[in-house]
């Protein structure tokens, strides 16, 4: 690749050098998340991998894609590019464990005005990071330069995973009774959603990221790029643990979309509001932009960044269990009979 060089190409704006400078410096960081499966190195035309099936009768494959949305703005603006390749892992790998499925593969897209192969490297420790917390392999990816539609700073990250469950063990929304409780697993932040309002209610083009702020404890920019919770490796150990009924990843859309796509129809999701446990951050933003109550919860995790409905039985074995593995949760609710599935009181 060394005699690849375009003149012409590099004229219109495309170095197809730095794409090659790029993944060289890149692949110290994806060798981290080599797991057994993976069968190919990252610059071919795909990525191979052969999943360990053993004792599943029915092997079922759960996909899911996403990005970081508009918190890589924040990123841009601090030129701190190391933590938003985690959120991206995240959106996506936190999707799949809500299935019951462990995620085995990840691959990254990310789409920028000038290739900076040191910039790129960098997204993806982030991305690596992430892949190594949720216990998936970075199989490849794709670094595309995009002059003239994009500024030359900008960039945009998104990803795609792959994970694998037995398909008796997909978890049964139809299994959920009234009297199941709703555990909350506390998020870090605002996570990677709503950052459209976010940037709005700061005005964080000519805002002063770098202010501290005694409620949070760290400057405001600091944080905003907070890290989004991969939730995969508690959330395992608690379905071998407990009897789970569902799961909720709550991102956009906050509370009131969310828990309903792990909720039948016919039961509904009673929480008090005096026992969520809204962090800093959100009493920061809704005083801010002064925003009403019901759209803060309706845009933003509050402080809960999944919710885990539990069979009253076994709460405390899944309690314990993701403590053993650093996720310190707490009863948010319970379930009962009702048509609204999520009722906020």
């Amino acid at each position: 690749m060394e005699k690849s060089y375009s003149a012409s190409y590099a004229a219109a704006g495309v170095d197809i050098t730095a794409g090659y400078e790029g993944v060289r410096l890149m692949k110290k960081h994806v060798a981290r998340t080599m797991i057994p499966g993976v069968v190919s190195d990252i610059g071919g035309f795909g990525g191979l991998f052969t999943p360990d099936i053993t004792g599943m009768q029915e092997p079922t494959l759960v996909s899911g894609t996403d990005g970081v949305g508009t918190k890589q703005r924040i990123a841009q603006l601090m030129d701190k590019h190391d933590t938003v390749g985690i959120d991206c892992v995240a959106m996506c790998v936190n999707d799949i464990v809500c299935c019951g499925a462990k995620p085995i593969l990840f691959l990254d897209y990310i789409a920028i005005g000038k290739n900076e192969p040191e910039k790129v490297a960098t997204l993806v420790s982030g991305v690596a990071e992430g892949c190594v917390q949720s216990g998936c392999a970075l199989i490849g990816g794709e670094t595309a330069e995009h002059p003239g539609t994009m500024a030359p700073d900008d960039y945009d990250l998104a990803g795609f995973a792959v994970g694998i469950v037995d398909k008796a063990k997909v978890l049964d929304q139809n299994k959920m009774k009234p009297g199941d409780v709703i555990l909350a697993l506390p998020s870090s932040g605002v996570h990677s959603n709503g950052f459209s309002l976010v940037r709005k209610v700061f005005d964080v083009e000519n805002a002063d990221l770098n202010k501290y702020y005694d409620e949070l404890g760290m400057t405001l920019g600091e944080a905003l790029l907070t890290p989004t919770v991969i939730y995969v490796k508690p959330v395992l150990a608690a379905l071998e643990a407990a009897e789970v009924h569902g799961i909720s990843h709550i991102t956009g859309g906050g509370f009131y979309e969310n828990l309903p796509r792990c909720i039948p129809d016919g039961l509904c999701a009673k929480i008090k509001r005096e026992d969520i446990r809204v962090l800093p951050i959100f009493d920061l933003i809704q005083k801010a932009g002064n925003i009403p109550e019901r759209d803060m919860f309706n845009t933003f995790n509050m402080g809960v960044g999944m919710a885990m409905i539990v069979s009253p039985e076994t709460v405390e074995a899944a309690k314990a269990a993701l403590a053993e593995n650093g996720i310190q949760a707490y009863e948010l609710g319970h379930i009962v009979e009702g048509e609204e599935k999520v009722e906020l009181c």
